[in-house]
């Protein structure tokens, strides 16, 4: 054998008791699990656990390191957390399938989330070719960990049909749909939608059955961010699991909250609706976060007739005082499509990075704590701010409530996702922190999952979502994606002061059966590769 890990409390993510015993790796594989009194396996390397919790790998099911895994070859903050696989091509908007056109379009719209790429060679323009790219890496080694791939809605819709808020022709479907079939078929795992981002949101839900219906002839799965969490959530809820239902898809829910005042308390009419659709033999599933405030980009909070036509259309409308004065009047009394219906809040509106250094003194500040020093309306401020950082400026939305997330986190179908954006000054410590919060904060110290329950939604409920058989449990035959942690430390390092400051209590992390953290610390390997959808049957 190449490895063992000896003397492990195994936590096998069946979320069945854990047990001891030594665990095996040869070939990338878990080659064989001896409990105790069993006769005990040789190897060429032996790691001690003396007692650590041995769980699978960590799946992110909702990651936005789309370029952060083609820009550091480390990836420390998902590495150094147990992560070993993040989905990608979330809320709708990524960077395949592009044209010239839209790509140029797509890296302006979503700079506030990876940056401007002004860094990365974009050799790919199809899924296929971004895939392959991804396995290439960095001078032919791979990635920092593997990475699943939704076709986004958005980015599909853009390069079909553009910009314009209107139904899409009979032509522009048949495009879609050819789009998102040719993304399966290249290895994607399913759609997402962000549909409080434009051009996405412009979709109508017959549009969306109509490419759900493709995605399911695949064996795929539909992540939509609906289109709100706030005034009319439920509603939204119920709109994306009637959607799904008609197009018979399976549906993952992406970061599944319930946020902003209306919303206080109100988790449990959320699962009273999923229960009752799974009752009644619906497929679903769902991700969070385990923190309060939300992450986009400043822009997003805009309605969203404001961003018809694209970001250049955008910034002349911000430029003119007329059409301002509309969007003003849309945020901060009407409440807009983009603030999912609530009207905004400024002092909960607080900047965590942008693209212009100049305006640096902003990071960290809340629009009505800038707008105050410079003695002027909030909306002023926040409209300087999007044309001089042409619109690539991040948030933190502090809108979320303890009580709701608690609840939805300990249902039988719910996952872990980071949401995390790795772009920015001062990035959500979520980025840096979402695994080893849920097993330090919400294991340990609140006890709101059992150990063994917690690793579970962490590892094989996601492997099965994403039909991927040979991952997410300790099990001989597995692929050996292993994390080694210590459940009486293991912490999230990142706070809102220091967001990328790492996690403790993880010192092993292995990937194919390969060192990626070793005693704590990052080693070189690159073991991450694209994980392809599975052919159907």
């Amino acid at each position: 054998m190449e490895l063992v890990i000896r003397d492990a409390r195994v936590i096998d993510g069946t979320g069945g008791p854990s047990y001891r015993a030594d665990v095996a790796v040869d070939a990338g594989r878990i080659a064989s699990i001896a409990r105790e009194g069993e006769d005990r396996p040789a190897a060429r390397r032996v790691v001690e656990a003396d007692g650590l919790a041995l769980s699978p790998g960590f799946i992110d099911m909702h990651a936005h390191s789309d370029l952060a895994l083609l820009r550091d070859p480390g990836h420390e903050a998902k590495v150094a957390q147990g992560v070993t696989l993040e989905v990608i091509g979330q809320d709708g908007l990524s960077y395949a399938p592009v044209d010239d056109r839209s790509l140029t379009e797509i890296r302006t719209q979503i700079t506030g989330w990876n940056g401007d790429g002004s860094d990365i060679d974009f050799t790919w323009r199809t899924v296929d070719e971004y895939l392959d790219r991804l396995d290439r890496g960095f001078d032919g080694h791979g990635i920092a960990v593997n990475a699943a791939y939704l076709v986004p809605q958005g980015t599909v819709r853009m390069l079909a049909v553009g910009w314009d808020d209107r139904p899409a022709t009979t032509a522009e479907l048949d495009h879609m749909k050819r789009l998102v079939a040719d993304g399966l078929e290249q290895g994607a795992v399913g759609l997402s939608s962000g549909l409080t981002y434009t051009p996405g949101m412009y979709a109508s839900d017959a549009e969306l059955t109509e490419l759900c219906e493709v995605v399911a002839s695949y064996g795929g799965y539909y992540c939509p961010h609906h289109r709100s969490y706030g005034a009319g959530a439920l509603q939204a809820y119920e709109e994306m699991v009637a959607l799904t239902r008609d197009a018979g898809c399976a549906l993952h829910l992406a970061h599944a909250t319930m946020n902003f005042g209306v919303n206080k308390g109100r988790a449990p009419e959320l699962l009273t609706l999923l229960d009752k659709a799974l009752a009644d033999g619906a497929d679903i599933t769902l991700d969070t976060y385990p923190y309060l405030p939300g992450c986009t980009t400043l822009v997003a909070l805009l309605p969203s007739w404001a961003s018809e036509g694209g970001p250049d259309a955008v910034l002349r409308r911000l430029r003119d005082d007329a059409d301002a004065e509309r969007i003003r009047y849309a945020m901060e009394v009407e409440g807009s499509d983009g603030c999912h219906g609530v009207p905004v809040e400024w002092e909960t509106i607080e900047i965590s990075g942008v693209a212009n250094p100049a305006l640096a003194d902003c990071v960290g500040k809340t629009i009505a704590r800038s707008a105050a020093e410079r003695g002027e309306p909030p909306f002023v401020t926040a409209r300087r701010l999007l044309i001089e950082d042409r619109l690539g400026s991040t948030i933190l939305q502090h809108v979320g409530h303890e009580e709701n997330v608690q609840t939805i986190m300990k249902h039988r179908v719910h996952t872990g996702g980071s949401d995390g954006i790795l772009h920015g000054d001062k990035p959500h410590p979520r980025a840096y922190g979402t695994f080893p919060e849920y097993l330090g904060k919400y294991v340990r110290e609140l006890g709101v999952l059992s150990l063994e329950e917690c690793v579970a939604h962490l590892t094989s409920r996601p492997a099965a979502r994403l039909r991927l058989p040979d991952r997410g449990l300790v099990r001989e035959g597995h692929r050996a994606d292993l994390v080694l942690f210590d459940p009486e430390t293991v912490a999230a390092g990142s706070t809102f002061e220091a967001p990328r400051t790492l996690p403790t209590g993880i010192p092993y992390v292995f990937i194919d059966g390969r060192f990626v953290i070793e005693d704590g610390r990052r080693t070189d390997v690159l073991a991450g590769r694209s994980v392809r959808r599975s052919p159907v049957g």
